[in-house]
């Protein structure tokens, strides 16, 4: 039995009963009507698949013009319900002018039992296509509109000179459809340069597919990237498309493509070079359009001196080099970043007023950052939800430094490195002046003097 609600519009009594009594066995439910009139009221409470209509309901007229009429009608409310039209041998010409109005269909009167369940099963898998079609269309302009949005809002910031040289690469090679590679230390903004590019290019209006490669498992590496139909494997409850197929006409993105191994690198390759993919479980070939971005924080061409990465692929992928400077390398650009990071979570967590000390910021600058702006992002957000003033002070930054960190920039001076390390004694004791002047050997009262003399 088909899962569906058939409504039968005709003014013979006795065909309305021939005919539910011939479908009530077919289809889930049936619904009839012996006049028109109420057919919006049924239509526009939105639970009817399929209609068959009388052409004919005033005495005496055979012109077919109520049918077609009420055609019209019907499709104003819902276009896409299927429309059969009911009518009498003779009238087959009007039957063609109904379908050339968008009715699916007709039958005739006597009609032939199982030529109209047939026909009506015909016009229902119709119906369920034309809604299929229409959910994909909106799922897929909804895509479009969220990633677009998503991807408008994401900027990168910064006006430093390593910054401007990127950006000024980044812009030439956006309007071309060359593959490009983002190399970086993690936390740098690669994937922002990714949604760059794509934001410039001839592209931007479609959809730009992120695949973290490094989350891909080998085992749904073919799934994930080509799709699959249905029955492909055990959990394959329906066809489905692959992240390739989704970028089609758009960009796509792949994300720590370095964490590949090889022989999902073949594959991914063979891909790349036919622009053609085939779903798991299918044997039909899918030709597909995209404009291919990848990013990684590892070195691929040591890689494939140790035989850990393809070469042939590195070629592939490496049309345009693109290398994200590491935030120590931009430290010019950390005042701006933290000031857009305190505008976003003090707005975030309702705490509008809050500032940025000159200490703070320049304990900002003068971090070494590891974990570049991730890392900066995320000591911002920490000191906004911890902060119980209104300003941001150094300690409220928690910052971890290391015995490394110290030392290592050789044109700090004696009072910096002091500096450093009060604060990382305070953050270590959670601001115990006993305990931090104890353990730096020194007494409270030149402890609470350092503090005032560095601005802690």
């Amino acid at each position: 039995m088909e899962n569906a609600t058939i409504l039968i519009v005709d003014d013979n009594r006795s065909v309305l009963s021939a005919l539910e009594l011939l479908l009530q066995n077919e289809f889930s439910e049936v619904k009839t009507l012996n006049s028109p009139k109420r057919l919006p009221e049924f239509i526009e409470s939105g639970d009817i698949d399929l209609v068959l209509l009388d052409m004919n309901f005033s005495a005496g007229i055979n012109t077919g013009n109520e049918g077609i009429y009420w055609l019209r009608e019907i499709q104003k409310k819902d276009p896409d319900i299927s429309v059969i039209m009911i009518t009498a041998y003779g009238d087959v010409e009007l039957a063609v002018k109904a379908m050339r109005e968008g009715a699916v269909d007709f039958i005739l009167k006597p009609w032939e039992n199982e030529k109209l369940v047939a026909t009506l099963k015909s016009s229902l898998k119709l119906r369920k296509s034309r809604m299929e079609v229409k959910k994909l269309k909106s799922e897929q302009k909804s895509l479009k509109n969220n990633i677009g949005s998503k991807s408008k809002k994401k900027s990168i910031i910064g006006s430093s000179q390593s910054v401007m040289d990127m950006m000024k690469l980044v812009s030439k090679v956006a309007t071309t459809d060359a593959t490009v590679l983002v190399t970086g230390e993690n936390g740098t903004g690669k994937e922002l340069v990714a949604y760059e590019i794509h934001n410039r290019s001839e592209r931007k209006n479609e959809v730009m597919i992120t695949v973290d490669m490094g989350a891909v498992t080998e085992t749904l590496f073919e799934s994930e990237l080509f799709g699959h139909v249905k029955g492909a494997f055990t959990d394959a409850k329906e066809d489905r498309a692959g992240k390739i197929e989704a970028a089609n006409g758009g960009t796509l993105f792949l994300d720590e493509i370095g964490n590949l191994s090889l022989s999902l690198q073949s594959k991914l390759l063979s891909a790349l070079e036919s622009r053609v993919i085939t779903r798991v479980g299918s044997n039909r070939q899918i030709p597909v359009d995209v404009r291919l971005i990848c990013a990684t924080n590892r070195d691929l061409e040591d890689m494939v001196k140790k035989d850990l990465f393809r070469e042939d692929l590195l070629y592939r992928i490496n049309t345009i080099h693109i290398e994200v400077p590491s935030l120590r390398e931009r430290k010019t650009d950390i005042p701006e970043l933290a000031e857009f990071f305190l505008k976003k979570y003090s707005d975030k967590y309702g705490k509008p007023s809050l500032r940025l000390t000159s200490g703070s910021l320049k304990e900002l600058t003068e971090y070494r950052w590891p974990g570049n702006i991730r890392e900066l992002q995320h000591t911002i957000e920490k000191a906004v939800i911890l902060c119980e003033s209104n300003m941001i002070e150094p300690s409220d930054l928690m910052l971890k430094y290391s015995t490394g960190d110290m030392f290592e920039d050789t044109n700090k001076t004696i009072d910096e490195m002091e500096k450093q390390m009060i604060i990382n004694a305070l953050n270590k004791n959670k601001g115990n002046m006993s305990a931090v002047a104890s353990r730096l050997g020194i007494t409270r009262q030149t402890l609470y003097n350092k503090i005032r003399k560095y601005g802690l």
